[in-house]
């Protein structure tokens, strides 16, 4: 049965997840065990659903109730549903909400990194990345192109981010992650070798047989506007680099994420 709640006022406490506590404080909500994470339209919020993500509140204007969002309505149970009108809605969030609505989520606990390593052969380690739309971008692409999970350093963005995870598209759900907090030199200990995405003198192009030769891989993209530090460079197995035309020197960080992808996914 529907649980629908009429939002009367800015004031009420209930509904602050959804406007007034920042993503820092969305994560550290001890009331809900590991925290929360908001998730923003209905294509994202019905692939969560697929994943055993658990819904813990809607925000929905009321015309999707019975329209864009009614299959999610009716999946939720009696998970409490507030509305109200556009104008209110946006005032609350203080943006215009996605298709009209947003879901809080229970976030999980992080699988141990020995758990995602077990039986990958591709993954992907997110070095220092805080831009949430080259996030959300970057998972989608390692969900679509053969990656088996995302390693994070702790510098990095939350790729449970409200605007990373609408950017991929729910594909954060789709790929185990977890942060590594260690550097990557930890992964040689499960049979990986790194390959830092990055320009020098020493690299080899992405498109080398070495490189496909090799069973385990482990991609690490670095920043937007450094790259990767010169130390965690040198830690690596190997430096590749996307041969370039034009004289362009370099891809966006989530561009050349799907290029590496794709040349070394498993064949």
């Amino acid at each position: 049965m529907m649980n629908v709640i009429e939002i009367q006022s800015l004031d009420e406490s209930v509904v602050r997840i959804f406007g007034s506590l920042t993503e820092a404080q969305l994560r550290n909500k001890v009331e809900f065990g590991s925290g929360i994470f908001i998730a923003e339209s209905p294509k994202v919020i019905r692939v969560a659903l697929d994943a055993g993500y658990l819904p813990l509140a809607i925000l929905c204007e009321r015309k999707h109730i019975y329209g864009d969002a009614s299959d999610i309505v009716a999946r939720i149970g009696d998970v409490p549903i507030y509305t109200g009108s556009r104008e209110l809605l946006s005032q609350l969030t203080g943006y215009t909400l996605t298709r009209g609505v947003l879901c809080a989520m229970r976030r999980p606990s992080m699988p141990l990194l020995s758990d995602i390593c077990r039986d990958a052969r591709r993954l992907v380690v997110i070095h220092g990345v805080v831009d949430t739309t080259n996030i959300g971008a970057i998972f989608r692409s390692a969900a679509a192109l053969g990656i088996d999970g995302v390693l994070l350093t702790p510098d990095s963005c939350d790729p449970f981010n409200r605007r990373a995870v609408r950017v991929s598209m729910g594909s954060v759900f789709l790929l185990p992650w977890t942060w590594l907090p260690e550097g990557v030199g930890e992964l040689r200990n499960y049979g990986f070798k790194t390959v830092a995405m990055a320009l020098s003198d020493d690299s080899v192009a992405i498109d080398d047989e070495c490189l496909t030769r090799e069973e385990k891989l482990a991609i690490v993209m670095g920043t937007e506007g450094d790259g990767l530090p010169h130390d965690v460079i040198a830690g690596c197995d190997y430096v590749v680099r996307i041969p370039m035309s034009r004289g362009v020197d370099s891809l966006n960080v989530a561009a050349a994420s799907a290029v590496a992808f794709w040349q070394l996914r498993v064949k």
